[in-house]
């Protein structure tokens, strides 16, 4: 207890803590007020009305010293529990990174090991394009297919999807021929009837795609192009690990080269994907123009095989 102010002030010294100011000279009104306030604190049920503030004990300051000090080290507490709770959170995401940073493998016999078996979906290969060796390879043909008809079909370009989802962590190959085509992951549920571009592999939000060209690579996602360089290659590798939001793309000959590599957060399963472009004559088809069969001249078959990368299946 203290005199502050005119006013002499004590604690509860069990139950709730509390602080009780009374006023010399209060009137009486006011003390059925004080009443109802010790009757919630029965450790100050002791105090009758007629106890005048007069015999209340005045104790020392050092009191509120005391809770100063103890405020203090609790404070002192809480931040050093804080700057060390803050300091192992970084720690831990660092951990993160560093760790999936180590799961992507660094040689061909380490991507092998999650290698996975792709056949390709007849329900939703393109008419000019024949699958043949268990659906593992596909040809565009100068001539139509004779396909059924199916909702899963891509009706306007020349392009197949896998039959198997793709989750956890999981490499294949593509090796190609010929003027150019996309190797590809993609949602689902991309768009497939239609000449719009919005059905292609990369330009959309629902697909990935790297287009291999004569000597040049382009990556696309969301209608946006992205040069890349590299050396060169039949043979693409594909590494993907969904959880990690990981997909990486590389240039597969005596040696694997990193092309390109995405980070970002996959929300559905995918499926791997084989764009063969369309050349007319030495000029690309640009995507969103129409592709006329009817008009365009004959091309030379050229295969595109989803290889078959020896090693263990994993996932």
């Amino acid at each position: 207890s203290a005199s502050v102010g005119g006013l002499h002030w004590f604690r509860s010294t069990s139950g709730p803590s509390a602080w009780v100011a009374i006023r010399e000279a209060r009137p009486r009104c006011h003390r059925p007020v004080l009443t109802k306030f010790l009757l919630n604190y029965p450790s100050l049920s002791a105090l009758s009305e007629s106890t005048h503030s007069s015999s209340i004990n005045i104790r020392p300051l050092r009191y509120f010293e005391d809770v100063t000090a103890a405020v203090s080290e609790l404070r002192d507490q809480l931040q050093d529990l804080l700057r060390e709770t803050g300091t192992n959170i970084s720690l831990a995401v660092t951990g993160v990174d560093v760790l999936l940073s180590e799961l992507e493998p660094k040689t061909r016999a380490g991507f092998l090991k999650y290698s996975r078996e792709i056949t390709l979906d007849p329900n939703t290969v393109n008419g000019y394009l024949l699958l043949s060796e268990g659906n593992r390879r596909i040809t565009f043909m100068n001539q139509q297919q004779s396909y059924p008809d199916h909702p899963d079909r891509f009706t306007d370009w020349f392009q197949v999807l896998s039959r198997e989802s793709l989750t956890g962590r999981c490499y294949w190959e593509v090796e190609w021929r010929g003027e150019g085509v996309y190797v590809a992951v993609s949602y689902k549920n991309i768009i497939r009837a239609g000449d719009s571009k919005i059905c292609l592999f990369g330009f959309n939000d629902k697909s990935w795609s790297l287009f291999c060209y004569r000597n040049s690579y382009t990556f696309c996602h969301n209608d946006i192009q992205t040069p890349v360089s590299g050396p060169v290659s039949s043979r693409v590798g594909v590494y993907l690990d969904h959880r990690a939001g990981i997909l990486s793309f590389y240039s597969v000959s005596d040696t694997m080269t990193l092309l390109h590599r995405v980070q970002t957060t996959f929300t559905q399963p995918l499926y791997a994907g084989v764009w063969v472009h369309y050349v007319h004559g030495e000029e690309l088809s640009h995507p969103g123009r129409t592709q006329s069969r009817a008009a365009a001249p004959p091309r030379r078959e050229e295969p595109v095989e989803v290889a078959r990368a020896s090693g263990q299946d994993a996932s």
